[in-house]
């Protein structure tokens, strides 16, 4: 469920954002708590409307910074989600969090209406990179939010929560980053993810980077930092599940593993991705539009259950996704079981394995009879080299799952 509301935009980021100014705090009477009452209005209607399913499993409130939402928001958007399709027993309710977006009796409340996870935007420890990435909180909201949590966690409110940082920023060097890591491991979160910058179309990065204003690394020092990474946080007890994700025994997101074995999702809200019964269509990234979208005769309901001719309905994800989204886990991919549903046969395989023979060469893949994964860490380091190559071949392939 994408809640779009932000303080303001970082400086990397290109999701579908509503800033509202750093004062607002969404606070009754305020312009920012019109605009986002507007938009959970339209939240409500698109549950209310969407065809029935199973009880749901995972639950992941995202952003934006859904934090700038009350408790009481929140709560009756987990409430609307168990009227019309019910919450499965021990499910995962995650909600993602801003340091100094909310305060210990606010982190109360979200717990109280059911949020079991927490997944922190913190980013880095370092003042002057938070700055830099256009970041409102410092070193300090971090710590402080961090304790806020290990004390919720240690009382029996909260199942798990992750911390976010960010890699490979511009200027960043391998013992600096260390001293990154350590910080991150000292505040004891149960899930780490560790995120490469990426310049993404539109953004403030991408202006200064065509100005000449950022100077991004090199590709060699990136995969140094991801193997410093990957050997520090083993070293720490943490288990590399996902390219860039890590965490303690128990504590791997449930949401985001289901998502990446392909599984169907329900999704709600202005730039949302649904893809329920394995069929996928993006909503409007505006809100305007979304409004729109939803007042229109494809409507979700109708959209949903639209005749796998329309058209105007998105397909559910192409093999090839399958075989990206799957070469980023640790377990990686049934090579044979995607292909015979792309329609290739054990000779088409074949060429692609010759294709990627490189990288195996390498020991960068690892082909373990039908299972072809990565290594770790080297070949989910270098694992864009990868991907491209397989891309490049993919529309090669007879049917090509599109």
């Amino acid at each position: 469920m994408h809640i779009p509301f932000c303080h303001r935009r970082c400086f990397y980021c290109d999701f579908p954002v509503v800033p509202l100014g750093d004062r607002a705090d969404g606070g009754a009477g305020s312009s920012g708590a019109a605009s986002i009452a507007a938009y959970l209005e339209l939240l409500q209607r698109e549950i209310a409307t969407a065809p029935s399913g199973p009880p749901l499993s995972t639950v992941y409130l995202g952003g934006g910074t859904p934090s700038m939402l009350s408790p009481g928001q929140i709560g009756a958007l987990l409430e609307a989600l168990d009227r019309h399709f019910g919450l499965a027993a021990g499910a995962e309710l995650s909600l993602e969090m801003d340091p100094a977006s909310f305060d210990q009796q606010r982190l109360a409340g979200y717990l109280a209406v059911g949020i079991n996870r927490v997944s922190l935007g913190g980013q880095s420890f370092d003042d002057a990179v938070l700055a830099s990435l256009g970041r409102r909180h410092r070193t300090a909201d971090l710590l402080q939010a961090t304790a806020w949590l290990r004390q919720a966690q240690a009382r029996g409110g909260l199942s798990s929560w992750s911390l976010d940082l960010i890699q490979s920023l511009p200027g960043q060097e391998l013992e600096p980053w260390q001293r990154q890591l350590e910080m991150a491991i000292g505040q004891e979160p149960p899930h780490l993810s560790v995120y490469e910058l990426s310049i993404e179309p539109g953004t403030v990065f991408e202006r200064r980077l065509g100005q000449g204003e950022l100077e991004l690394i090199d590709e060699d020092l990136a995969a140094d930092l991801m193997e410093l990474t990957q050997q520090r946080l083993s070293q720490a007890g943490y288990g590399h599940y996902e390219i860039s994700n890590y965490a303690l025994p128990g504590h791997a997101s449930r949401h985001n593993r289901v998502y990446w074995s392909g599984a169907g999702w329900w999704g709600f809200g202005m730039g949302a991705t649904a893809a329920p019964y394995g069929r996928r269509q993006a909503r409007p990234r505006t809100r305007e539009s979304y409004a729109d979208w939803l007042a229109s005769k494809w409507a979700p309901a109708a959209a949903t259950q639209a005749s796998e001719d329309d058209p105007e309905h998105g397909e559910g994800m192409a093999i090839d996704e399958r075989w990206l989204v799957g070469l980023r886990r640790r377990e990686g991919v049934n090579a044979a079981e995607l292909a015979a549903a792309a329609g290739l046969g054990a000779q088409e395989l074949a060429t692609l394995r010759r294709q990627l023979a490189p990288f195996e060469q390498r020991g960068l893949l690892l082909v373990e009879g039908e299972r072809w994964r990565l290594s770790d860490p080297a070949g989910l380091a270098l694992s864009n080299a990868v991907l491209r190559e397989l891309l490049a071949w993919w529309p090669a392939g007879p049917a090509a799952g599109h």
